[in-house]
């Protein structure tokens, strides 16, 4: 953990877009979390029907084969839409940005009341879905991950807690709350599952581990 991070813990100590959009224009307080993922036992089946696959190479990737923060409606992009759904009493400008609420972090319990503090995380990192089958994919599909509203691959995190984890997988990098690393592990094999991506054998196995203690 680095220190600017430790710092700043310390201080702090489409259907599913279209209902989102629906809470943000009626004022009330969305879910606060992304979708939940399948329960543990249909984690540990969906892990085991992943193919094991060590990565492919990075040769060719760039974030902008992946487009993001794309227009979900009525002038919001993908990240204003998860600051809105993963915080309470959340306000937003005429154009959509947010200028007040509350934030607490899944991966590492910090609190947050600016918008600037927070990163919305990809669950599976974009380099890692290149490396994992993404590669071969249409630029739609792409875009398709990389804005995922439906399914656990979005959430709005402490943006410290982001950069350290960058593109690495559950065998490399974890959350710091370590209760939080079921339900993480169910998000990562879901999202894994849902768009068909391979998995190496260390991933797996760190996978496999958790999903059997939860």
């Amino acid at each position: 953990m680095s220190k600017v991070y430790a710092r700043r813990v310390s201080i702090a100590a489409g259907s599913a877009a279209a209902l989102v959009c629906t809470l943000m224009l009626s004022g009330q307080t969305a879910q606060a979390a992304p979708p939940s993922p399948p329960d543990a036992a249909t984690a540990r089946t969906y892990l085991a029907e992943i193919k094991e696959q060590a990565e492919g190479p990075q040769d060719g990737y760039s974030r902008d084969k992946f487009p993001h923060w794309i227009d979900q409606g009525d002038g919001c992009n993908t990240r204003e839409v998860v600051l809105k759904r993963d915080g309470t009493d959340v306000e937003q400008d005429g154009s959509c940005a947010a200028t007040s609420g509350t934030w607490v972090s899944a991966y590492d319990d910090a609190t947050w009341t600016q918008a600037s503090d927070l990163d919305i995380d990809h669950v599976i990192p974009l380099s890692e879905a290149w490396k994992s089958g993404a590669a071969d994919w249409t630029t739609e599909r792409r875009q398709e991950l990389a804005n995922d509203l439906t399914h656990s691959q979005l959430i709005a995190v402490t943006d410290n807690a982001n950069q350290e984890k960058g593109d690495q997988d559950p065998a490399e990098w974890l959350p710091p709350k370590a209760s939080y690393h079921c339900e993480y592990a169910r998000m990562w094999v879901s999202v894994k599952h849902e768009y068909g991506m391979t998995a190496d054998s260390a991933e797996k196995a760190a996978l496999k581990k958790i999903l059997d203690g939860c």
